[in-house]
């Protein structure tokens, strides 16, 4: 199954896409403005998706916006979480943090306003706020099944399935402070899409995840190469926190990102950024 939402005739639209990517199929779903949340809240509960609304239409057709434009609360995301990109970064954001195998994960969120659509234009803040803006290609999990102090061996039931996000990021800022909070979630900096794939189509485990920017290869690598897994992730986040369905986590990011370059590559004005998961599909937005 894949959940997407669009803008058709003016109008936000929520359903499903064909498997070939090439076709949708509106529901006659509530708050399509909520995108896919409120029908993976009507599966967590056990209710069936509601029927199809109106013909099917070429996906070429409409405006793709982000599969959950509008989530709840803010997203769970994880930092140093490939073991190339924490070695590049080593000098810099993550100096003093553990390479052992008992560290328990960095965990921080974006704020969920900062979600755009697959190919929405990413905003630059002016480099009076930042002039160090970086990307970060990211597997992102959505959990169906909400619930609190999951156990690793439980937690891939509680998955629903997954998207594509680049967890864009003034450098600068980040370093600035203690916490990350800040440098990760100016307007504009969480591009998602460009649909979401469910768990029984596939294997987010073995997947593997590229990042381009203006059509040079800049990252590629697998989840098998995650140092926390998803289990792990999903146990972490879920420790003395509720999660709910529709709830993100960005499971982090693999090396070649502009800060590890020498010297580095922030991304500028007119710069294009397309990320890929096999499996899902690929987002490409404009810095402006």
């Amino acid at each position: 199954m894949r959940l997407a939402c669009w803008s058709w005739g003016g109008a936000p639209h929520a359903g499903l896409v064909s498997a070939c990517g090439k076709e949708l199929t509106p529901l006659a779903a509530e708050h399509p403005e909520l995108g896919a949340l409120p029908l993976i809240q009507a599966l967590a509960r056990g209710d069936a998706l509601p029927p199809p609304k109106g013909a099917r239409l070429p996906t070429s057709a409409v405006e793709l916006c982000a599969p959950l434009p509008r989530p709840l609360r803010s997203l769970f995301c994880v930092g140093r979480n490939y073991r190339a990109h924490a070695a590049e970064l080593a000098g810099s954001v993550f100096s003093g943090n553990k390479d052992d195998q008992g560290a328990w994960p960095i965990v921080f969120t974006k704020l969920a306003d900062c979600v755009v659509g697959p190919h929405d234009a990413v905003k630059l803040p002016g480099a009076a706020v930042s002039s160090q803006i970086d990307y970060e290609s990211e597997l992102a999990v959505i959990i169906g099944k909400g619930g609190i102090n999951i156990s690793k061996t439980r937690a891939m039931d509680h998955v629903f399935g997954y998207t594509v996000v680049n967890d864009v990021t003034a450098r600068d800022v980040q370093m600035r402070h203690q916490q990350w909070d800040l440098g990760k979630s100016f307007d504009t900096f969480c591009p998602m899409g460009p649909w979401i794939v469910s768990a029984d189509e596939l294997d987010g485990q073995d997947i593997r995840i590229r990042g381009w920017v203006n059509g040079d290869l800049r990252q590629d690598a697998t989840t098998r190469d995650l140092i926390f897994d998803i289990p792990t992730l999903i146990e972490t986040c879920s420790r003395g926190i509720s999660l709910q369905p529709g709830d993100v986590i960005a499971t982090g990011t693999p090396a070649g990102v502009g800060m590890g370059m020498s010297p580095p590559q922030w991304l500028k004005s007119g710069d294009v950024m397309r990320i890929e998961v096999d499996g899902i599909g690929a987002i490409e937005n404009r810095f402006i």
